[in-house]
């Protein structure tokens, strides 16, 4: 394929933006991959962060920037996104909380679907919005079928243990109470893909006190079902 269209600022931006696909890179990292002039890649890759095409991770890395996930979402391209706004809509009316969908971003995930809960206290997360993979019941769901080698990478300054993660492989979803915010309470389960591998988290999330600090006991099977259906139109699409 030709990676030269004849404006040379596009192809250097689309030859960083490439380089992202593959995950976090430093600067470094984008100047040996890229084959750019450091200098260079420093100026567009501020641009394109500017612009949010491209983002930070918690380590300062140069990540994917929230747009992406927005504009997927705006021109309807991204199946699982459009699938799932009604499918939240309707988990967030059945258990009264607010309903997001996760995806795997480097180190971070991102929301790229979200209902809120109308009226009252509420776990607001906006789409595009990137969060840590180190706590939170989404995050455990995220790693909790990860291959060994990324999975223990993740435990390292994770607030949930590898036998958490053990219970949530067992049992098709994860809690959390706390543990990414003070005060919020969560429920997690798993949006699997059709190679067999879990490519995002559906979750509601809300105070502890209405929720309470062991929120799956009420809602465990309302966030598995719109998981499950979610899971469902994807091999739909795929076949």
């Amino acid at each position: 394929m030709d990676n030269h269209s004849g404006v040379g600022v596009i192809d250097k931006a689309s030859a960083i933006l490439g380089a992202l696909e593959q995950g976090p890179s430093t600067l470094a990292e984008l100047v040996t991959t890229t084959h750019l002039a450091r200098p260079t890649v420093h100026r567009l890759a501020l641009a394109l962060e500017h612009h949010h095409l491209v983002g930070r991770d918690s380590n300062g890395a140069f990540v994917l920037g929230r747009r992406f996930a927005q504009l997927a979402a705006s021109v309807g391209e991204d199946r699982l996104v459009s699938a799932a706004q009604p499918v939240l809509t309707v988990l967030r009316d059945r258990t009264g909380e607010s309903a997001q969908l996760y995806r795997p971003h480097g180190d971070q995930r991102i929301c790229i679907a979200a209902a809120d809960r109308p009226v009252g206290l509420r776990d607001s997360i906006p789409v595009g919005t990137t969060m840590t993979m180190t706590a939170g019941s989404a995050a455990q769901v995220l790693l909790a079928w990860e291959e060994p080698t990324r999975m223990h990478r993740g435990l390292a300054g994770a607030r949930f243990t590898a036998a958490e993660l053990e219970h949530v492989r067992a049992y098709g979803y994860a809690e959390s109470a706390g543990e990414r915010e003070s005060g919020v309470s969560s429920v997690s389960a798993p949006v699997w893909g059709t190679a067999g591998t879990v490519i995002a988290a559906v979750s509601i999330s809300g105070p502890i006190e209405r929720l309470t600090a062991h929120p799956a006991g009420e809602h465990a099977e309302s966030v598995m079902d719109a998981a499950r259906q979610l899971s469902d139109v994807l091999r739909r699409t795929e076949s």
